[in-house]
């Protein structure tokens, strides 16, 4: 399981969404005050099921076809994610002069996408290997 490397780009997507978001905040208020993930419960909730999806995908590792499709499902989970991010940053930033700064929070979908993405092209490169040795038999 763990000598795949789809196993560690996994492991590193459930580092992004499930431990990061704690460390890095999303924005920085003008008062100084970091604005957490936390506060909104969307995010919580968005956030939550990407890191559930991402350990499901991890242990059904038997299954590269499940492990395929929960690793789709989890990019379009980091997309809506992301939208929801880019939506209020551009809605916050320009008509309220309570957001300062975005913060590294933001970003952290782009680079669990682009893990995701990375995961699923080896699950995809694993079962078209086995799909190949069962034609030669």
């Amino acid at each position: 399981m763990i000598q795949r490397i789809q196993t560690i780009y996994l492991i590193l997507a459930f580092v992004i969404t499930g431990i990061l978001p704690f460390l890095f905040p999303l924005w920085t208020m003008n008062d100084g005050k970091d604005y957490f993930f936390m506060k909104n419960q969307i995010y919580v909730i968005l956030l939550g099921l990407s890191t559930t999806l991402t350990v499901l995908s991890i242990v059904s590792y038997k299954k590269r076809q499940n492990q395929f499709v929960i690793g789709r499902l989890n990019i379009i989970l980091n997309l809506i994610l992301l939208g929801l991010f880019v939506y209020r940053s551009l809605n916050l930033s320009g008509e309220t002069v309570l957001v300062s700064e975005k913060g590294i929070g933001m970003f952290l979908p782009i680079i669990a996408i682009v893990l995701l993405v990375l995961a699923n092209k080896a699950i995809k490169k694993d079962e078209d290997l086995v799909k190949s040795v069962d034609r030669l038999r």
